[in-house]
């Protein structure tokens, strides 16, 4: 965790493998996602300036749980069967806003800002529609979340194994060794 974006990639893990049991739930969490730090993100800019500095981070606070919050009960009002699944996955949103604050996120261009999120929806329709298939496959394991993260496993394993080097192999590509 010396990376800084090792802490905002370790908490995206928690609704990729909670909320993506079902294609519902993965699709909801992805758009509050985006609705949530979108606002988050324009909010911050237009209060940044007028805070304090050591008010930013209860400023931010605020902003996150207030959006996040808001968001929750338009989903509760909008589609009662869509909130159910969420879970807790909703409120993580709010710290997630935090720590990609925290981590100068928002001051990236607005190009890094669509990637992320769109490989985070990537991520979570991509695993929701793989434990769908596999849970009516007959692996009801799938469906839960220790399945997720057996599921994620095997996946990043085999991620890893397709890729042709490894990041330390890189570095002696061109020097001899001595005999």
């Amino acid at each position: 965790m010396n990376k800084p974006g090792a802490l905002q990639s370790c908490l995206m893990l928690t609704p990729l493998i909670g909320a993506t049991g079902f294609f519902a739930s993965a699709l909801g969490v992805w758009l509050m996602f985006i609705v949530v730090i979108s606002a988050y993100g324009a909010g911050m800019t237009l209060l940044r300036h007028r805070l304090v500095p050591q008010a930013h981070l209860p400023g931010g606070i605020l902003l996150a749980a207030t959006l996040t919050s808001c968001a929750e009960i338009a989903t509760q009002a909008w589609s009662l069967q869509w909130h159910q699944p969420m879970g807790i996955y909703a409120g993580l949103i709010a710290l997630q806003c935090v720590v990609l604050d925290h981590t100068g996120f928002f001051h990236n261009a607005v190009r890094d800002r669509l990637r992320l999120s769109l490989q985070f929806g990537v991520l979570m329709l991509g695993l929701a529609a793989l434990r769908m298939f596999l849970g009516s496959s007959g692996w009801r394991l799938a469906t839960l979340a220790p399945g997720g993260f057996i599921l994620l496993g095997l996946l990043l394993a085999a991620w890893q194994a397709w890729q042709p080097t490894h990041a330390g192999n890189k570095q002696n590509l061109g020097k001899i060794d001595p005999p």
